[in-house]
């Protein structure tokens, strides 16, 4: 048996001697700490009262109902990203930049509780996260740093609390998946330079919503559900679990495509999903997996934020799937 490789092993030949590079891995080590804590809150379950209830009346900074684990789990990555070269802190569930170490080199985007609306049904949820550098000279004003294309992200990833409590990350070299071990509280590479296969049978969407679509995206289902005395010429499966760390890691593992399309109800016209926080780092995974990820007309790590909680349609995963998607618009 070959000799298993711990986060802080790969992380330690990933950086090296580079200090950008070392500021990174100190940035993931605290964001897979402080996830294992949240998974053990999840793994209680309704032991742990009140976690799924809504705080207030007021929704969080994105717009979605806040819940009460959302906020406990901003609570935690901040907390455990203050020991860490971490300038500022972008996270779904606070309006403004959250300051943390004056002397940071990085800028971290979380959505800290990602499908927290399926906290109290047993499903899987998770935390996504990107980095990006930080330069207080170059950025006078901080969110400009977090204002700028996916491409610039120099890590990113997503916890899953699941049945396992899984890690998938990218350091721009591949898309590798850890494993939190509970018998000796590490994190270890299951499998390295993940490639999602480019075609698939298998796409991921709320079909209910099918009614609100624009004629492209219900176009392309019509012809998917058709199967193979359609168009497609070959039948499809649907999946959909609701927590996108849950339908990512689908797809991480055996391919498919995941489809939040914006639609025509108030609210839905630009989709759901925050770009900086969400689509951002899926997309730069699901690249370094040789997946795509576009909103049907432009590459995701292209698109220019214009604000800190902007929301974007998102298709990601099988190359020739969503390049197919992309032909409809």
């Amino acid at each position: 048996m070959s000799e298993l490789v711990t986060l802080k092993t790969y992380l330690g030949t990933w950086a090296g001697a580079d200090e950008g590079r070392k500021a990174v891995a100190q940035a993931v080590t605290a964001i897979a700490e402080a996830g294992v804590g949240i998974a053990d809150l999840v793994a209680r379950g309704p032991l742990e009262e009140g976690l799924a209830s809504i705080r207030g009346v007021d929704p969080n900074a994105g717009g979605d109902a806040q819940k009460e684990l959302d906020v406990v789990a901003e609570e935690r990555i901040k907390a455990a990203l203050l020991p860490t070269p971490t300038a500022f802190l972008a996270s779904e569930e606070s309006e403004e930049l959250i300051p943390l170490n004056p002397e940071g080199r990085l800028v971290i985007a979380v959505d800290p509780l990602d499908g927290s609306s399926n906290i109290d049904t047993n499903v899987s949820v998770g935390t996504i996260y990107s980095i990006l550098p930080y330069d207080a000279a170059v950025h006078t004003n901080p969110v400009s740093a977090v204002m700028r294309p996916g491409a610039n992200q120099v890590a990113a990833g997503f916890l899953a609390y699941g049945p396992a409590t899984i890690l998938v990350a990218t350091f721009g070299e591949g898309t590798q998946v850890f494993v939190h071990d509970r018998q000796t509280g590490d994190f270890v590479l299951a499998r390295t330079d993940v490639e999602i296969p480019a075609e698939t049978k298998e796409y991921g969407v709320n079909q209910s919503n099918m009614r609100h679509w624009a004629e492209p995206m219900s176009g392309y289902i019509a012809d998917c559900l058709a199967g193979k005395d359609g168009p497609r010429a070959k039948d499809f499966n649907m999946r959909w679990v609701g927590s996108m760390v849950a339908d990512a890691f689908r797809i991480f593992t055996r391919g498919g495509v995941y489809v939040y399309p914006g639609d025509k109800r108030k609210g839905y016209e630009n989709g759901r999903l925050r770009l900086i926080y969400e689509a951002n780092p899926i997309a730069f995974l699901t690249e370094q997996a040789k997946g795509a990820a576009t909103d049907g007309k432009t590459r995701i790590l292209d698109i220019e934020p214009n604000h800190i909680h902007q929301r974007i349609p998102l298709v990601f995963g099988s190359r020739a799937e969503v390049e197919k998607i992309a032909s409809y618009y």
